[in-house]
């Protein structure tokens, strides 16, 4: 992840989530997203992602097998899956989770 823009979300010294966006050759991808458990339901992970929003520098594109979380932060289902995508499927990162959960969303910045 030494490419990757990174933003924080502190409570007093604690990190408590984080998002990451990468930039592919095709494409921007919101490619980390996490907020620890007692730290959920109090929108955190929706202000990580606004910020990944307000500074990325065109459309961001994801995977994810929670769409419902990205369709409320105003992502969308998209058929336009960059080249990059089917690749980092291959990965160790997508190992032990089902292909057919995993949606490519997408959401214009601005």
């Amino acid at each position: 992840m030494e490419s990757d823009r990174l933003w924080v979300a502190e409570e007093s010294v604690e990190i408590v989530g984080l998002v990451a966006l990468k930039e592919h050759p095709d494409c921007f991808e919101l490619c980390a997203l996490g907020v620890e458990p007692r730290f959920r339901g109090q929108g955190i992970g929706k202000g990580l992602v606004e910020a990944v929003m307000a500074a990325a520098p065109g459309r961001v594109h994801l995977t994810t097998i929670i769409p419902e979380f990205f369709e409320a932060c105003g992502f969308e289902k998209c058929a336009d899956i960059p080249a990059t995508f089917p690749e980092k499927r291959k990965t160790t990162w997508c190992d032990g989770c089902p292909q057919e959960h995993c949606t490519v969303m997408s959401r214009e910045t601005g």
